[in-house]
């Protein structure tokens, strides 16, 4: 019995790895042959979660959720016209003139390196930096001219992003009204020990984790504009932005934004790219000690190996929208099975925190 009971065992855990692998192949097939609805729904679905948290107050305000759906849209619907009108014109701007300063950028830094290979000559040190100066130039300007290919695309793309952005309203409008009617149509096929805690660990990791990564990036992009404005940082605005955009990224999401701007930073001054990595370090540490903790406490539950893991397998599987919805997946699966083998449906949180970028 016990050597059959472990050649079971090891048949098991033999065969999971293949069936995994294939699982994750076919996602990534299925993801690219239905990538444009799959990213409107996830977008849209994503938005209605983090919508909820308002419908819900002015529920509690005795209004019906109809209503409250109604004004919460109308308002966002006036955040983003008001930000369309002022600070996207900015950015757009700001991303331009980066664009066309890179070249004079990457002059600048080729001759810094030349400089600094003479004194390193004159001291006798054995460094040669033209091969890696030149690889570093040539990257860098075969991602500039697939930013301005793109860029001359943009127009003609536009109506169609327009298009995206209204289907996503709709979709968002008609899930916080019908969403729940919908899921639990679809969990009620399911055992009630998986569809209970399935459903509270999708609405937890989902809901908080978004909002979560949101708020913080938020808080980089505020306070790293006036610090940086205060460095007199060109495009300031612009490189604070893409910092906490980056936040959305969990786990390295921060240092690959900063990390980018410190490059580029470095191409024009090196005193000011030390600078600005770290006044970005100091605020990441502030988030990441302070603020980080109190958002996301510990209802993700993951280990930090497993974290990393699922972000690759996001990204292999879906890209960049897979990395933003690896972690509360991975994070959903986890608190279900827990509730599962603890027999508790409401025992879908670990007590392992996410840890900071």
């Amino acid at each position: 019995m016990r050597r059959s009971a472990s050649l079971q065992r090891l048949l098991i855990y033999g065969l999971s790895g293949p069936i995994i692998a294939l699982n994750v192949w076919l996602l990534s097939v299925l993801f690219r042959y239905f990538q444009h609805p799959i990213t409107v729904l996830i977008i849209a679905a994503i938005l209605a979660f983090l919508l909820n948290y308002p419908v819900k107050f002015f529920e509690r305000a005795q209004i019906t959720r109809t209503q409250a759906v109604i004004i919460v849209l109308l308002a966002t619907l006036t955040l983003f016209g008001i930000l369309g009108v002022t600070l996207v014109p900015l950015i757009i701007d700001q991303t331009i003139q980066l664009l066309n300063n890179i070249p004079d950028w990457l002059g600048a830094s080729q001759a810094n390196l030349e400089q600094f290979e003479k004194l390193a000559k004159q001291r006798r040190l054995p460094i040669d930096l033209r091969v890696v100066s030149s690889q570093i130039n040539a990257n860098i300007q075969n991602l500039v001219q697939q930013l301005a290919s793109g860029a001359v695309g943009f127009a003609g793309t536009l109506l169609s992003g327009l298009l995206d952005v209204v289907l996503v309203i709709v979709l968002a409008f008609y899930m916080l009204l019908y969403g729940d009617r919908v899921w639990y149509g679809l969990v009620n096929l399911l055992p009630s020990n998986i569809a209970d805690p399935l459903t509270a660990s999708l609405r937890l990791n989902f809901q908080n984790f978004f909002l979560s990564q949101l708020l913080l990036g938020l808080f980089m992009v505020l306070t790293l504009t006036p610090i940086f404005l205060v460095m007199k940082l060109p495009f300031a605005l612009l490189f604070a932005i893409l910092i906490g955009i980056s936040e959305l990224i969990p786990f390295i999401g921060a240092s690959l934004g900063i990390g980018l701007v410190t490059i580029l930073v470095l191409l024009q001054n090196w005193w000011l790219a030390v600078q600005v990595a770290i006044a970005a370090i100091l605020m990441q540490q502030v988030k990441d000690n302070l603020l980080a903790p109190r958002l996301l406490g510990n209802f993700i539950g993951l280990n930090p190996i497993w974290i990393f893991v699922a972000i690759l397998m996001g990204f292999e599987i879906a890209g960049l929208l897979g990395t933003l919805v690896a972690v509360p997946i991975a994070g959903t699966i986890k608190g279900t099975f827990d509730a599962i083998k603890s027999g508790k449906p409401s025992d879908f949180v670990s007590s392992v925190t996410i840890p900071p970028d």
